[in-house]
């Protein structure tokens, strides 16, 4: 195990590099054995003045503007990237060149060649951890529905899911990344990346999609005065350009074990922030878990046909994934929220580059995150195709194995 200091740096000083900043300042105060010292870098972002002022608030040293200072910081060895998708090859490959591990954003890449040319840099590094952020698979409810799945429910026939935003609903919401780029890359790969991961992470490997289908309801916003970060509002030029990929994206899937599943993905949902939800029906029972309430979930357990048969709520607590050691309350009851999956996520990262073994399920892989995006592909080749079959190649070393 290393004893070493571990110097800790973030490229991205918007929403989610935030959350990933406070996320490895949390970590060293989580679970046990103890983390090695660390040192809180640097923060970096195109804008000076973002970047500082995260710097400052998250307790990091120094900040800067121009990420390729990193790669000859002595003091830095692990970097969190957190940036536009279309920037994530070119800062990933030099950060592994320069020695340094690497937590990337999902999607791990705006293309599917570019991550699979990130994951080939990574596996030219074997020294080196690295890793897709995939932050919902530390949600402590869904950890433990996964279990149930695993260890109870038998064969699974039916996967439901949607991820819900209203984040683009208003024409005013300003032009930015993520309103450009191919088909697929809208909704489908902000959003949907996630309910595709939690679905094989919950019930195992993909084998095909079709069915599917895309519609952009805002065909052009304008471009605002000046920087925006995450989906926040601005004043707006009189510059308009148009929106190049997918507000809503619906397809289906079959699963190696035999179940199908359904997925609905929108970033222009009235009424929805930032509901992700799945259903799971199997052989010997059934759940449902809502982010809108994150720390509870509904199981119905095997039938008994004794009249009282049914969903029951159950509050997640210390005898579920995470919890234990997780939150400074770790009682029953006491919720959590998204941001302290960042926590969880970092500290796995931190325990990965320290050597601690049994410790927190280690990071998703960036084969997981090419394997994300295989299944993102297929599904732009169904909606391209007016919704045909799609097949997946069986990807054993990349799909997510249920049995683990």
């Amino acid at each position: 195990m290393m004893t070493a200091p571990i110097g800790v740096a973030v490229i991205g000083a918007g929403m989610a590099g935030r959350a990933h900043c406070a996320g490895y300042r949390t970590a060293p105060t989580l679970f046990d054995p103890p983390l090695p010292p660390i040192h809180y870098a640097a923060v970096i972002d195109a804008n000076p003045s973002v970047a500082a002022d995260a710097a400052t608030r998250y307790g990091y040293e120094r900040s800067g503007s121009d990420w390729r200072t990193l790669l000859d910081a002595p003091d830095v060895q692990v970097v969190s990237v957190v940036v536009a998708n279309t920037l994530h090859r070119e800062i990933v490959e030099a950060l592994l060149d320069a020695g340094r591990h690497v937590l990337c954003e999902k999607p791990l890449a705006d293309t599917l060649t570019n991550a699979r040319a990130m994951s080939d840099a990574a596996a030219a590094h074997p020294e080196l951890v690295t890793g897709t952020a995939f932050v919902y698979r530390r949600q402590p409810a869904v950890a433990a529905l996964r279990e149930l799945v695993r260890d109870e429910f038998g064969e699974v026939s039916h996967f439901n899911g949607s991820y819900w935003c209203d984040y683009a609903l208003s024409p005013a919401t300003p032009m930015a990344w993520r309103y450009k780029g191919a088909p697929g890359t809208g909704a489908l790969a902000d959003i949907g990346s996630h309910l595709i991961d939690l679905a094989e992470f919950v019930c195992g490997p993909m084998t095909a999609v079709g069915g599917a289908a895309f519609t952009t309801k805002i065909t052009k916003r304008f471009v605002p005065l000046g920087t925006t970060y995450g989906h926040a509002a601005a004043e707006l030029s009189d510059v308009a350009e148009p929106v190049e990929n997918d507000d809503v994206a619906t397809f289906t899937a079959h699963f190696a074990s035999g179940a199908v599943g359904t997925f609905s993905v929108s970033r222009v949902a009235p009424g929805h922030a930032n509901s992700l939800a799945f259903d799971v029906m199997a052989q010997h029972g059934g759940a449902k878990w809502n982010m809108d309430r994150p720390a509870e979930f509904s199981v119905a357990r095997k039938s008994r046909g004794d009249g009282f048969d049914g969903y029951n709520q159950v509050l997640v607590g210390p005898a579920h994934p995470y919890l234990k050691g997780g939150v400074p309350m770790d009682f029953p009851g006491v919720s959590y929220g998204v941001g302290d999956l960042f926590g969880f996520q970092a500290r796995a990262f931190l325990e990965q580059v320290a050597g601690i073994e049994g410790g927190l399920p280690p990071v998703a892989t960036f084969a997981d995150g090419v394997r994300d995006l295989t299944i993102i592909d297929a599904v732009t080749r169904s909606a391209g195709a007016g919704g045909a079959v799609v097949e997946l190649a069986a990807q054993p070393d990349a799909a997510i194995p249920i049995t683990n």
